[in-house]
């Protein structure tokens, strides 16, 4: 699994601005399988994303798709980690209801 972690480096009307096409982008790779869970970072200094893909490279080739970081609106980071266990109740804790 990893973790794309995005760094904006304009303001946020910038990232507004683009935020159609960013979730296209999203939207694309959740129907392709690759994205679990995102959302913005509080303070809203970037964005995560949980992710799923056969290696690194192939997961960092997604991320640099994205168009925050194609229009240079973001820097991105990939971390790379083995998930070991989760919470029975994953979901209920994902919507808020633990």
């Amino acid at each position: 699994m990893f973790i794309i972690e995005l760094i904006y480096k304009a303001d946020l009307a910038r990232i507004d601005a683009h935020m159609r096409d960013h979730m296209r982008f999203i939207n694309a790779h959740y129907a392709s399988g690759h994205f679990v869970v995102s959302g913005r970072k509080v303070p809203r200094d970037g964005g995560i994303i949980v992710a799923v893909g056969g290696d690194r490279s192939a997961v960092e080739a997604i991320a640099r798709q994205d168009p925050f970081v194609t229009l240079g609106l973001a820097d991105v980071r990939v971390i790379e980690f083995r998930a070991s266990q989760r919470a029975k109740d994953i979901q209920a804790r994902i919507d808020g209801e633990s």
